[in-house]
């Protein structure tokens, strides 16, 4: 981004690439109604927040090709309906003009180029937004949660979003940024009148005053670490023997029949994946090849990335077929596992589920033969769920404590305050300062010394709301929105 400026009148397409019913050419800048009246032929003046229908006139031709001078004529190229949002009451707080025509790539393109010829530029990347910021319309904050709502692929993700371009998030900073400032200002006073016998505020309503600041900036950075799940989302590996239901569980979290299942082992040669909603949270879901000794080649390239994926995953389902024996390598799988799956449970079982909680591999039972148990160590904290990938018997368990595992929570009801990662390390920057306020008050410093850190975490809740930001990171927050936002 070139600069902050808000002098010039941009232009750019405001609604998604490819065709549709309608499309809509956003112009902004003191030109807006100017270039917008130029486009569409019109000497009166637009009426504000009024729907006008018109023709956009493009330069004609004699209808073989020849455009030259003295064959040119202005000619409609689209029927549009215009709408001017007068400065400053308008998404950017100047006047902005949307010219609303059918969904063609072509007919937008042509609208944005005459837009341009008659004196705008195009839009840098979520520079509409930036002057909405800029022109106080919003913060900083609500101008990022206006990308995630468009970015937005779950409904808990569209609801955070949503309730921070509301502003709660900026109301719960301002709240605990009003205490600091109380706090901060009868410190000030105590200072400022040292002799006269008296203190605006004494060393135990201070510390009583830092801990109850932490304690909101505390639920904040915890509210924030399921939040970030929600907004980022995360990936979840499914692995496990060869034929254990991989495929079919794969299948099953999707809702749609994306992985090929068969009974033949080592069906699954390579890592697949997809994106899928679970309980809120938006899940990049992988199946990948049965971890074996394999000695096709293909399939060995299979199993080396399966166990890559494993590694990168923030959790992996283990699943095993309680209808066969268990594995030989069972010990390496349990190494993986995030969450067990015990499958196939609508079959005769081949072994005790409990054996696993007790961290035992069972062998397969025979015909009046109890099972005996050897193999790895217990498997500490983490869950085991009974399924069936084909009936779909415990499915909707395993969704809750996926989502559970991954937030660290166990409902997601509400969305949570604060998912953004420079909010939170703003947050825990603020907290940090609080910390270091309090070990000074309680080595006896001075109140100079605890006021530095007060104004310390001040500054770092003001970087959230944009109060006090420096233009490296506006350029960084609004170049990854889309054009025409």
């Amino acid at each position: 981004m070139q600069s902050f400026s808000t002098e010039d009148t941009i232009v750019a397409i405001a609604t998604p690439p490819g065709r549709g019913g309608i499309g809509v050419v956003r112009v902004a800048g003191p030109r807006a109604v100017e270039i917008a009246r130029s486009l569409i032929g019109r000497e009166e003046p637009l009426c504000p927040r009024h729907a006008t229908f018109a023709r956009i006139l493009g330069p004609g031709s004699d209808g073989n090709g020849d455009a030259s001078a003295s064959h040119r004529a202005d000619r409609a190229i689209d029927h549009v309906v215009v709408t001017w949002y007068v400065a400053p009451h308008s998404y950017t707080g100047d006047d902005v003009v949307e010219i609303s025509g059918h969904g063609s790539p072509l007919l937008l393109r042509q609208v944005v180029e005459l837009a341009i010829a008659g004196g705008a530029r195009l839009a840098e990347p979520g520079e509409f937004t930036l002057r909405a910021y800029l022109n106080g319309r919003i913060d900083l904050a609500q101008a990022e949660a206006v990308a995630d709502l468009v970015n937005a692929v779950t409904p808990l993700q569209a609801r955070s979003a949503m309730d921070q371009l509301e502003g709660t998030l900026t109301g719960v900073i301002r709240r605990i940024d009003a205490a600091l400032f109380d706090l901060a200002a009868r410190l000030e006073a105590s200072l400022d009148f040292p002799d006269e016998g008296f203190h605006f505020i004494t060393q135990e309503e201070t510390v009583a005053g830092l801990s109850a600041v932490r304690a909101d900036l505390d639920r904040l950075a915890d509210e924030g670490r399921a939040g970030r799940v929600v907004r980022e989302g995360r990936m979840i590996v499914i692995g496990g023997p060869p034929n254990a239901g991989k495929s079919s569980l794969f299948n099953a979290l999707l809702g749609a029949d994306r992985a090929i299942v068969t009974d033949v082992p080592g069906t699954t040669r390579d890592v697949l994946s997809e994106r899928v909603d679970i309980g809120g949270v938006p899940v990049t879901l992988v199946d990948t090849a049965g971890l074996r000794e394999a000695s096709d080649a293909i399939e060995a390239e299979g199993v080396r990335r399966a166990r890559a994926a494993h590694h990168v995953a923030a959790m992996t389902i283990l699943v095993l077929d309680r209808s066969a024996p268990l594995p030989e390598n069972l010990n390496e799988l349990l190494s993986h596992a995030g969450v067990i799956v015990v499958n196939k449970i609508d079959r005769p079982a081949a072994w005790d589920v409990a054996s696993i909680c007790q961290g035992r591999r069972p062998k397969a039972k025979g015909r009046g033969q109890a099972a005996t148990n050897t193999g790895p160590e217990p498997t500490d904290n983490v869950d085991i769920l009974e399924i069936s990938a084909l009936t779909g018997a415990g499915l909707n368990d395993l969704r809750h404590r996926l989502a559970s595992a991954l937030t660290d929570r166990e409902e997601l009801r509400d969305p949570p305050a604060i998912s953004n990662v420079r909010h939170l390390a703003l947050v825990d920057a603020a907290r940090a300062a609080l910390e270091r306020a309090g070990e000074s008050l309680a080595a006896g410093a001075t109140e100079e010394l605890v006021l530095a850190e007060l104004a310390a975490a001040r500054r770092a809740l003001e970087e959230i709301t944009g109060r006090r930001t420096a233009d490296d990171v506006l350029e960084h927050i609004f170049n990854s929105f889309c054009v025409g936002k």
